[in-house]
């Protein structure tokens, strides 16, 4: 299943609390482009009827099923890049972008 990183998780709660969305959840999806590589959604909602539900890390998630199939495997993590920003990424094998990530630059493990 879908998955944070404990960095991403922490970021998470923290945007919550600063944008008082505490108490909602994340709802995740994505869109397949043309070239086989995904584009990320993600913000901070309500449960509906049909969502699939879950928790990774503490914080509340959510999709539509239609979305599980893309985003089974994935993991969201939230990194420094070379340029010194930070930024969130998707780790996701059925990406056609998806390269492997290097171990320090993540916690992928974790």
């Amino acid at each position: 299943m879908f998955k944070l990183t404990k960095r991403a998780a922490k970021q998470i709660a923290q945007a919550a609390e600063q944008g008082g969305t505490e108490g909602m959840v994340l709802r995740f999806a994505t869109r397949k482009k043309e070239d086989g590589a995904y584009d990320y959604l993600m913000g901070f909602d309500e449960v509906k009827d049909d969502d699939i539900t879950f928790i990774s890390e503490g914080i509340d998630l959510v999709m539509e099923p239609e979305y599980v199939p893309m985003l089974n495997e994935t993991t969201m993590d939230y990194v420094e890049t070379e340029d010194g920003e930070k930024q969130f990424i998707f780790i996701n094998p059925k990406d056609a972008n998806y390269v492997p990530p290097v171990a320090e630059n993540t916690d992928q493990g974790e």
